[in-house]
Order: structure tokens, then sequence, then C-alpha cells
């Protein structure tokens, strides 16, 4: 059984609980080897002597162990230790996605694609790992503190091999795929229609199928066709709504075929959202709408309702936590905003294989009943909402403070338990389970026993605010042990010192502006008190000052795409996109300017503008003269009626006119090509002549004549 204070795997020091779910609990951990904090994911006790959920609790750490990638939870060690079955992983400090569409409302559309681009990479990584993920929901995804998205809870991953893959698994039933409805052929595409869903969550605010039951729900998903995102949020490209289209197609074979390609669709829909780039197949006769068959509603009712492996009281308990999970807020998914509070949270997550006889009648009972105590709280919370926003509630508040505020005020503070009388353990996992900071004084007693709380800091049902430290009395025996001081000393000379006095050091960490990091800031119990040997002395230790700033990254010479995954990544927003020319030719395409110099420190969300290179800019000439009559022809005469006209090289004619006076004065910009033609025609007439005839005295008239003359004249414009 884990304790809080206990080390696994000789390294692994038990820090608190800060999950749980169907099949495993979650905790925080120190790793004193590396000096790191991980999480702990621990097989539930009454689960670990069957074999077969041990088998498949091993099952997912070889093959999340399996996966190193920047968007998926690192899994780092996997082992046993008696009847404990744990994996350490990796811990992230941040948000899920889930709780982060709920405090937006919805995402942009460019946030949303770069957060489904970052998703896609990390699934890509499992898919090429032959690991299909068959849960991806916005409550397995989690945005770090540093704005960095990872995948996690690989928990009913298997590794692919070539022959079929069948799984009854449901997952949640807001997202899975039509297949996996019907308990049938599972691989990466069913990724694909749950990232899909995912996405048409993002944009919208809302899950695109929804009902009182699971069994309605996965009927939806088999029968209906998807609502268009645009519906709701008309602003949405057609580009992305047409990705969202595609994923999410009844047969797998009309969806993307890989992540590789819904990627590159994701970057050309950052580039050209109004661009209607996506080619969806109109789905045939087998692929489109049809009726649920008795036997497809059977099974579908057997995997949402039943377990081979456990008895009725187990299959109620299970049913029970799926629907509380589905339909009410829970306080510890509200309070808890780890990787792994999600990364545990699916109560469906290990069904076992089941028969394909007929689903049983007393569970349809159950289910139906269970339905209509969901619909009730459901309409109960929806009356309430609507009641509390036109104000019918408002009488029945005792002061004229805010439903947002009181609401703001009790999650603030909890309730002091009474703890004086009782064992030390005891209290300190009630008290971080309330959100409290025990801190521990040893006192010698002989009123109460060794290792009991004889008083604290805050009295019983006294209000005080949450992560408040509360400061514990413990009697201690004779053989107390007076602590070491190791304020200001480094972290390693601080645990050997402490260790040497016959003490279990705990580490936390904070930020401190003065003391420099990796040195020790904090103690307790304090120095000069005393403690009973092997009881836990918790050091503070510094983490230097907090860096609120971020780093401006380098995105000269990225894609566009690329370049907005990138500052997001960072904790940056983009801001305007525009075009401009550019003299290197090798940024073409490219971004050729950020707003901000790189390596410069801004503030977190800060606004990065940037510039796209389309090429350097055209050269542009001029001509300005005098264009000279056309003496090249020797039968042209001053006072003809000439012709002029003038062409540029790429057939642009700048002048035509005709004039008998030259020279004729010219003036033109903006000129495209280099060169140019001045074309010059006029007509050349002889007189009639007259001859006689000296033997006869015959007078003879010869007519005259006009002849067609033309004469080109290059030429070459100047550069602007």
């Amino acid at each position: 059984m884990i304790k809080l204070g206990m080390i696994i795997g000789d390294r692994y020091e038990i820090l608190e609980k800060i999950g749980t779910g169907g099949m495993s609990d979650v905790y925080k951990a120190i790793d004193h080897k590396l000096n790191r904090f991980v999480a702990v994911k621990v097989l539930k006790q009454e689960f670990s002597e069957n074999e077969n959920f041990v088998s498949k609790f091993r099952i997912e750490a070889q093959a999340a162990a399996g996966l190193m990638h920047p968007n998926i939870v690192n899994v780092y060690d996997v082992g046993e230790e008696g009847d404990i079955y744990y994996i350490v992983m990796e811990l992230v400090e941040g948000i899920t996605l889930k709780k982060y569409i709920e405090k937006k409302a919805r995402l942009s559309v460019k946030e949303a694609i770069s957060i489904a681009i970052q998703v896609s990479m990390g699934i890509e990584a499992a898919h090429n790992n032959h690991i299909i993920h068959r849960d991806i929901k916005p409550q397995n995804i989690i945005i770090s503190k540093e704005g960095k998205v990872k995948v996690t809870d690989f928990g009913i991953a298997k590794a692919a091999t070539s022959n079929t893959i069948t799984s009854n698994v449901m997952g949640s039933v807001h997202y899975t795929s039509p297949e996996q409805a019907r308990g049938g052929y599972s691989d990466a595409k069913s990724d694909i229609y749950s990232l899909g869903i995912t996405m048409f969550e993002m944009l919208t605010g809302r899950v695109p199928f929804n009902g009182e039951t699971t069994v309605a729900i996965a009927i939806k998903h088999i029968q209906e066709e998807l609502p268009s995102p645009r519906e709701f949020v008309s602003e949405i490209p057609v580009s992305v709504e047409q990705i969202v289209y595609k994923c999410c197609q009844k047969s797998p074979d009309r969806r993307y075929q890989s992540m590789g390609e819904l990627i590159v669709d994701l970057k050309q829909s950052l580039m050209h959202p109004d661009e209607d780039f996506v080619k969806v197949i109109d789905p045939d006769e087998e692929a489109s709408t049809r009726m649920i068959t008795d036997k497809d509603m059977a099974q579908i009712k057997r995997q949402s309702d039943r377990r081979d492996s456990m008895d009725e009281a187990m299959r109620l308990r299970r049913n029970e936590e799926y629907y509380r999970d589905e339909y009410e807020d829970e306080d510890e998914e509200e309070d808890d905003e780890d990787i792994d509070d999600d990364d545990i949270d699916d109560e469906d997550e290990y069904y076992e294989d089941e028969e394909e006889d007929d689903y049983d009648p007393k569970m349809e009972s159950i289910t139906t009943i269970l339905a209509v105590v969901a619909a009730l709280l459901v309409g109960g919370i929806i009356i309430f909402v609507v009641g509390n926003y036109f104000g019918v509630f408002s009488g029945l508040r005792k002061d004229n403070t805010e439903p947002a505020q009181q609401e703001e005020q009790q999650a603030e503070q909890v309730e002091m338990i009474e703890v004086v009388g009782k064992q030390l353990d005891e209290v300190k996992r009630a008290l971080i389970a309330l959100g409290l900071t025990p801190e521990i004084e040893y006192e010698v007693s002989e009123a109460y026993e060794e290792g009991t709380v004889m008083k604290a800091s805050v009295k019983a049902g006294q209000k005080v605010a949450v992560n408040s430290n509360v400061i514990l009395t413990v009697a201690e025996g004779s053989d107390a042990v007076t602590v070491p001081s190791v304020l200001g000393k480094s972290q390693a000379e601080a645990t050997s010192m402490l260790e040497k006095a016959g003490f279990v050091v705990n580490v936390t960490q904070s930020y401190d502006a003065v003391v420099q990091s990796g040195y020790v800031i904090a103690q307790s119990p304090e120095a000069e008190k005393t403690a009973p040997p092997g009881s836990s002395i918790t050091i503070r230790v510094s983490q230097g000052a907090e860096i609120t700033k971020v780093q401006v990254p380098n995105v000269v010479g990225m894609e566009e795409a690329d370049a907005i995954v990138t500052l997001t990544e960072n904790g940056l927003t983009v801001g305007t996109v525009s075009q401009v020319n550019n003299e290197d030719v090798a940024l073409l395409d490219k971004i050729c300017y950020q707003s901000y110099s790189v390596g410069s420190y801004v503030d977190k969300g800060t606004v990065i503008d940037l510039k796209v290179s389309v090429g350097p800019s055209a050269v542009t000439y001029k001509y300005a003269d005098s264009i000279a009559a056309p003496t090249e022809d020797p039968d042209y005469r001053n006072g003809m009626n000439v012709i002029v006209t003038l062409t540029t090289a790429d057939g642009t004619q700048l002048l035509s006119t005709q004039t008998a006076t030259f020279p004729v004065s010219v003036n033109y910009t903006g000129i495209k090509s280099a060169t140019g033609t001045i074309q010059f025609r006029f007509t050349v007439t002889t007189e009639a002549t007259t001859t006689t005839n000296p033997e006869t005295g015959e007078t003879i008239t010869v007519d005259g004549t006009s002849t067609e003359k033309t004469v080109n004249r290059e030429i070459a414009f100047t550069a602007e």
C-alpha cells in the first residue's frame, strides 16, 4: 500500500496524491537519483492481484515507454515492488485542453489549428511506432505552463501488428469513432476521427453529438451526419471546416489516411484559410447514413454496461462513476490542473473482451435508471444556471455579493478539520487533500503518544485559505534528535547533514529573488528544534528569481505555418502576417522579418508581427527624351507626316501619334522592360514626269508613285 513519504524503487519518494482513475492512482514524487519531480502511476490495490489487469497495466507501460516525442508525455521507468505495480512518468504542470476550452468558451481558428498540429505530431510519432491511442479527447491533451501541447494517457493503446486489431473498448463516447462504437476494427484512422471531433469542440466550444445516455451518443456517431461547425461559428474558414469533415467521415477509407496528410492540410489552412483545397470524397451507399441494427444496438449496450471479469456490484459502481464523470463537475477535476489528473481519468479504460451473447435485461433496467438520474441532474443544473442568469434566485442571497465572487471566495477557503489526538501520517494526508500544507514541530510530552498531533496553528472549524501552511505540534519521545540548521546551504550539503543526523529529507522548490538557485531557503522543523529519528525534515530549495518573460525565438527563414507553431509553443502571440518584397531569393515564401529581435526577453503573450517574402521587388525604368526625325531613311524629308509608335520589349505600347514636326518630347516612368522600339511610318511620293519623242514629237506623261516606308529604332531605358 502506498503511503506518503515512502520510497519505492529505492529512488522515488511519494510526496502527494494528485489524481485517481478507475484503475490507477497517480502521485507526485521526487526522483532522488536525478533530483527531479516525477509522476508515479500506481495500479490500485484491488486490481493488483488480477492477472488480467496486471497484464494490461504492463502492456500500457511497454507501449508508452517506446515513445519519445516533445508532444507526448514521456515514460521514464516501469517497476514493481511487492504487490505495487507502477509507472514513472514525466510530471507536466499545466491545464487540460478540456479546461482550457471551458475557460475560453471556444478557441480562435489560429490557436485551434496550432494546437491540432502539435497533437497530430505527437500522435504521428505514436503511429510510426505502431501504437494506436484509441482515446483521443481534450481531457487527454495537456497544455503546459510553457505553452507546449502534449498527448497523454496511452492507457488503452496496444502495439499494432500486421493482424487486424479489434477492441471492445468504448473510450470516451463523445469522441469515439463509428467503428469503435460498433466494437469493430480500430486503427490509426480511429485516432484521426477522434481528433476531428476534438477540433470541432475547440472551434465551437461544444461536441457535435450529445445525448442522455452513452448508447444514444454512440448511435449518433454511427448514424447522424456531422453538423457543420460554421453553423455555430460563422467565421470558421472553409478549409478548416473541410478538414474537420474529412477527419470525421463515417467510413475510415474516406478520412485522412495518415497523420502526415492531416498535418499538411492543417499547415496549408494557416496560410490559405479561405481556399477550398481539401479533397473530401462524397460518401457512397456503403458509407452513407443507415439505420442501426438490433445486433449493433445489443453490441453497443454490452460495451457500455458490462464487465466480463467483475461482479455485478463492481459494474454498478463503474457505471455510476462514468455517469458522474459525464454530467457532474467533480471537485478533483476543478482543483487539479496537473497532467496526471486527466492522464488516468477514463472509467471505461480497461474493459475485458466480452462474449457475443445478448445483453442482460437486468443491466438494461439499471442503465435506464441511471440515465433518468443523469437527466434529472442535467435538468437541475440548467434550471439553476438559467434562473441565476435571469435573477430568479437573487432574493435567496443573503448579501449583494455577485455569484461569481461568492464561488471564488468559497473556492479560495476550506474549513480546518480536527487533528488533535490523531496520528501524524493520517493528519498530513488529510490536510494535503484539503489543499493545505502541513509544517511539523516536535515537542516532548507525557500526555500524548509519540507521533500524535498535540495542537495545530489553525483551530478546527476555522476557515483558512487554500495553500496555507498549518503548523502541527507533534509529540516526540525522549530519544529526540536536535535538527541541525541547513539554511543557506546547497541542497546536496543540506541533504547530507540531515541524513547523517538520522532524518529523512523531503525537498520542495520555490522561486526566490535573493537566494541563489539550488540553496536552502527554509526548513521545517526549524533549526535547534527536536524531532524523532527517522522523521521527515522538509527543506525548501531556491529555484532562483522567477523568470516571467520569455525569449523570442528566431523564425526568420521558416515557413509561415512553422513560425506560427514555434511562436505559440514559446508562449507568444502571432499578430499580423503581411507579404513584402525581399532581395534574398532564399527567403522566397518564407518569414523574412519578425517585429522583435531574436533572443530578446518579452512578456508572455506578446504579439509578434511577421512578414513573408514574395521575392525581390521588380526593377522599373524610365524614358525621358526627345525623339528625333527618322533621318536613317534617305527618302525622309522634313515636313512629312510620320506615325510614331513607342513599344516596350514586353509589348506595352507607350506612344502612338502622328506628327510632321520633330523632335517629339516624351517622359515615361514605371516601365517594366529595359528596352523598347520606336517605329516610324511615312509615305514617300514621287511627282509625275512628261517627256517628248524627238522623232514623232509625241508627249508622254509618267504618273508619280507613293511608297510606304518603315524605320525601326532600338532604344534602352534608364533604371529608376
